[in-house]
């Protein structure tokens, strides 16, 4: 029987990565993979999935009002034998339904990649559906600088704070985000620590 997976980890997990890498797989194998994200990430381009080693492939772009399930019925039905999902976070829970509901009628297995909680430890639209609907559910473990499990995508600001108001969705990697553990996240709030990114100079302390 097939399965609704998700597959969920913090920023800087290889989500994307490990996604490229199923599909190179399923591909290897000679069957067709569906591979898709939601519009609201358009970082890499209107049609390609990068991941921050290098990877990448044509992606098909979902706008938030698209009926995921029609749209299967329409152009992929008998096409496809795996549908895998990026920045899953992104999907609008009817979407999610409408992957379900894929699953279920189709017996064509989907697996979903993203992150769980976003830079205030709250649950994306999303994830939360994916939480409550998917068979499977999976935590793809990175590290905090520290060196414990990182749960917390932080957000960062030009003067390298902790970042704890603001609009939920805005597109970042390394430049914007990191992932910390709850313990250092609430650390560096507290004590208003300048954080610094992977890959970036040690920010400047403003007097």
């Amino acid at each position: 029987m097939a399965k609704l997976y998700f597959k969920y980890g913090a920023m800087g997990s290889s989500k994307t990565a490990q996604a490229l890498i199923t599909k190179y797989n399923y591909e290897e194998n000679g069957l067709k993979v569906w591979l898709m994200k939601p519009s609201a990430d358009s970082r890499d381009g209107k049609d390609i999935l990068r991941s921050r080693i290098g990877l990448q492939a044509q992606v098909e772009m979902i706008p938030p009002k698209t009926d995921v399930y029609k749209l299967f019925q329409e152009t992929k039905l008998g096409a496809c034998d795996i549908i895998i999902v990026d920045e899953c976070q992104f999907l609008e829970s009817e979407q999610v339904d409408e992957l379900r509901a894929i699953v279920d009628e189709f017996n064509l297995p989907v697996m979903c990649f993203g992150l769980r909680t976003d830079f205030q430890c709250h649950l994306f639209g999303g994830s939360r559906r994916l939480m409550e609907v998917a068979d499977t559910i999976l935590e793809i473990k990175t590290i905090c600088d520290c060196g414990a499990k990182a749960t917390v995508n932080a957000r960062i600001d030009e003067n390298g704070h902790i970042i704890t108001q603001g609009e939920q969705l805005l597109l970042g990697g390394n430049d914007s985000y990191i992932a910390m553990c709850h313990k250092c996240w609430v650390r560096g709030i507290r004590e208003h620590k300048i954080i610094r990114l992977h890959g970036s100079a040690e920010p400047e302390v403003s007097f």
